[in-house]
């Protein structure tokens, strides 16, 4: 057995049988899987946030795959917000781990896997309402930047679960060093998503769908899990008619995953297939 699936055992016996456990278990696991994998850690700061991440980078002047990460434990239930919004389990950490490219780097959201109270700004509007707001997004783009002039890498394959499918649509859809683009479950339309679960919209937020037609020349597949309860099918299905014509926006429905489960077993196939136009 390889060290890398040892680490992911070693994950999966942590977290067993506990629904939250503390920030401190959560950055272990993930360090645990970054670990085996050969990842290391790093905390880069931006005009506003500081953001967690875990990164293996073999070699310059080629494309960095992003990996970015969902909206985490974002609430406690329908009415009460989490105090963290750090991952319970890293499922994405895991399957950046499981891609063969040559440079990958997994990055966090906002305020996760960061201790809160050294962080002014991590008001919980921004793992809440303001999720994809502006200066999130403009987070990620001061990222980009600078993972380009330190590693002179040639452009970015762009991988978002969830909420992070949001994030990587809107930094695409700004940016013209993206080579491909691809979506976990990833909720690419926030408004009609919470206007059909009848939650509170997220006002404060950009929506991916409102620059759909901005990504059109953009190899893309938006993977959906058949039995994602989350972020349901007709969210990508939407998304892709909104991108309009022509052959670089695909759905890929995976059966029997649901929108947290099952990826582990598909994923290091899954990632072999960057999108084409």
């Amino acid at each position: 057995m390889s060290r890398h699936l040892i680490g992911i055992l070693l994950i999966l016996v942590t977290i067993t049988g506990c629904s939250v456990k503390s920030l401190e278990a959560r950055r272990d696991a993930a360090m645990i899987v970054a670990k085996e994998a050969g990842f290391s850690p790093f905390a880069i700061s931006t005009d506003t946030f500081r953001l967690a991440g875990f990164s293996k980078l073999i070699q310059k002047k080629v494309p960095v795959t992003l990996y970015i990460e969902g909206d985490g434990f974002a609430w406690v239930n329908r009415r009460t917000v989490s105090s963290n919004p750090t991952p319970t389990k890293p499922m994405l950490l895991v399957m950046a781990t499981m891609d063969d490219a040559k440079n990958v780097i997994y990055i966090a959201r906002p305020c996760q896997y960061i201790d809160l109270s050294e962080e002014e700004i991590c008001d919980d509007k921004y793992w809440t309402s303001h999720r994809f707001s502006e200066v999130v997004i403009s987070s990620y783009v001061q990222i980009l930047d600078g993972i380009t002039e330190k590693y002179d890498s040639e452009g970015f394959h762009l991988v978002g679960f969830s909420g992070g499918g949001a994030i990587a649509v809107l930094l695409a859809a700004r940016r013209t060093d993206v080579l491909s683009l691809r979506t976990i479950g990833g909720n690419l339309d926030h408004a009609a998503l919470n206007k059909a679960k009848r939650v509170t919209p997220l006002r404060g937020s950009l929506n991916p769908i409102a620059v759909a037609g901005m990504v059109k020349l953009l190899p893309q597949i938006h993977y959906i899990g058949s039995e994602d309860k989350v972020v349901p099918a007709w969210v990508s299905s939407a998304f892709v008619k909104a991108v309009g014509g022509g052959t670089c926006a695909k759905r890929m429905p995976i059966s029997g995953i649901g929108h947290a489960d099952g990826w582990l077993g598909v994923w290091r196939q899954l990632s072999r297939d960057i999108p084409r136009c």
